[in-house]
């Protein structure tokens, strides 16, 4: 069982990150009725508060303090207590982390940031703002590095042994987040906060643009790769097999830092100050991020047919009905898993020169974002989340709370498909992101999208009230997970951390000589981005005053 100071510490950046959730989620459905013309805010609140809140609430922050939950637990329970300043050191991870999300939180709510998740200049924020970003990335190092320190103990302790698979995977994620972390740390610490509290007239947009996508697309497989160390290893536990491949899992991890790093340009290719041999470079490494995607995806379809025919399946699809369809743990992974497969294809289509000029700034790619982190992402972590609570507070999942949960899961699936479809489709009609709805003058095209109860602004509502429901339902779960249901009794499923064995046997030790990939890694950074970042700064245009328009 895990030790008493790693579960109160696991347990503490779970519950932050539902409260972040409750907030964040409460935020989005206001969006939905504001956008739908059938909610007016008081004068204290405006749409831009919401939708910030929103944002940082639920793409940050929930994710951000779940995540640190889940890998601090794993890493206990793969490769032991930690040791006392490993303690020490996450704590003052932790709390550093919680007073920079504190502060961002009032800010936002006070009106003094209503700079949306991407925070682009030059809207301004308070000054104060950014300084609690910068809490809260440096928070988020060193509780990254105090578990780092707690591998580097082990491997001094076990040389020569390939570390547990659950522990090579925190590392790999560790890597891209830290290293990711740099282009935004430096935006903020070097031109947001100078210019936000006036040392500076003016910011270079462009560049600020630049190091916040260097650093905002690996965001997502810092998101990412947290659900697929579930689905590596999760899921054969689940349905009763060994992982797949360790050297393969271990290999699409890899691929992952190196091909998900220096592609932002692909979120920029509307935007003039970059050269289109960059942006060509960037989306080209974009799509190779598809060979660790096919990997997994290969990887576990074989765990499931391994698993069914074990069983006694019969015929191409028999394994299918071999699965344990009746256990939540599993199901909620799997529908997650299901999602990410149109959330894959929209985003080959938002990398793409010529698609993306057609959906760039639409609704497209809200309803992309959502059917990406909202389903894939979210509910991968809820799926967690039925078992890591019982494991870590010592109850079960009683009957009552497992059709709960299943409940949860369908009306959360059900309400992002509704919502996301709509958000696709008035995407490609036109409709605009970042902004609260406006009518255009009354323009015949745009009351279309506003037309019936049918009308895909109703669906967006619609979706977005049951995803609601939903979220509400997830929160007395964890409640009662968290409080009310009844303590483990001996050997309960719901009560354990179900991890995969792995054959390590053939597995080559270099797959875990960190010195050369985290090289490489550096090395395919200052190849896409040394040449334009000097170009950006070098031959920047006369930088902008700061616009406060909320």
């Amino acid at each position: 069982m895990i030790g008493n100071s790693e579960r109160k510490l696991a347990l503490s950046n779970i519950a932050v990150a539902y409260v972040a959730f409750l907030i964040g989620t409460f935020c989005g459905l206001i969006q939905v009725f504001m956008r739908n013309d059938r909610l007016e805010l008081p004068a204290w609140l405006d749409y831009y508060q919401v939708l910030t809140a929103h944002g940082v609430l639920l793409a940050l922050i929930y994710t951000t303090f779940f995540i640190y939950g889940f890998l601090i637990t794993g890493m206990s329970k793969s490769l032991g207590s930690f040791g006392p300043k490993v303690r020490l050191w996450s704590w003052v991870g932790f709390f550093i982390t919680l007073i920079g999300t504190t502060w961002a939180t009032v800010e936002i709510i006070s009106g003094r940031a209503s700079v949306l998740y991407t925070f682009y200049a030059p809207l301004k924020a308070s000054g104060w703002f950014y300084v609690a970003l910068a809490l809260l990335i440096v928070g988020t190092w060193v509780m990254s590095f105090a578990l780092i320190g707690h591998y580097v103990q082990w491997r001094r302790k076990n040389k020569g042994v390939l570390s547990p698979l659950f522990a090579y995977m925190t590392m790999a994620t560790f890597a891209l987040w830290i290293i990711s972390c740099l282009g935004v740390v430096g935006a903020v610490l070097f031109q947001y906060i100078p210019w936000a509290f006036g040392f500076v007239d003016t910011i270079n947009v462009e560049l600020s643009r630049s190091l916040f996508w260097y650093f905002g697309h690996p965001l997502v497989y810092f998101w990412l790769l947290p659900a697929y160390m579930a689905w590596y290893l999760v899921i054969p536990k689940l349905v009763g097999t060994k992982v797949f491949s360790d050297s393969l899992a271990r290999l699409s991890f890899l691929l992952f830092i190196l091909f998900s790093i220096p592609v932002g340009f692909h979120h920029q290719l509307g935007e003039p100050g970059v050269t289109d041999f960059w942006k060509f470079l960037q989306v080209t490494l974009t799509f190779m991020v598809v060979i660790p995607t096919l990997m997994t995806a290969f990887s576990l379809f074989a765990v499931f047919e391994t698993s069914g025919r074990q069983k006694g399946a019969k015929g191409l699809f028999g394994w299918v009905g071999k699965l344990p369809w009746k256990d939540i743990r599993f199901t909620s992974l799997f529908i997650a898993m299901l999602f990410f497969i149109p959330g894959g294809a929209g985003g080959i289509i938002n990398a793409s020169f010529q698609l993306n000029e057609f959906i760039h700034n639409t609704l497209w790619v809200v309803g992309h974002f959502h059917i990406t982190v909202g389903a894939p992402v979210a509910m991968t972590f809820m799926g967690i989340t039925f078992w890591l609570i019982p494991y870590l507070t010592g109850r079960t999942l009683t009957g009552t709370t497992k059709k709960l949960a299943f409940v949860q899961i369908a009306s959360w699936s059900i309400g992002m498909l509704l919502m996301s479809t709509a958000q696709h489709v008035l995407g490609l009609l036109g409709a605009p992101r970042r902004t609260q709805y406006s009518h255009y003058n009354d323009n015949p095209t745009v009351l279309g999208w506003f037309d019936g109860f049918f009308s895909n602004t109703a669906t967006i509502a619609i979706g977005g009230t049951i995803l609601f429901f939903s979220a509400m339902l997830l929160i007395v779960i964890v409640l009662r997970l968290w409080f009310l249901e009844p303590r483990s009794a001996g050997q309960d499923m719901y009560a354990e951390f179900p991890l995969a064995e792995s054959d390590t046997s053939a597995t080559p030790k270099w797959l875990e000589n960190w010195w050369i990939w985290i090289g490489i890694a550096i090395a395919l950074i200052i190849i896409a981005y040394a040449i334009p970042i000097t170009h950006l700064i070098q031959d920047a245009p006369p930088g902008s005053k700061g616009f406060i328009n909320w």
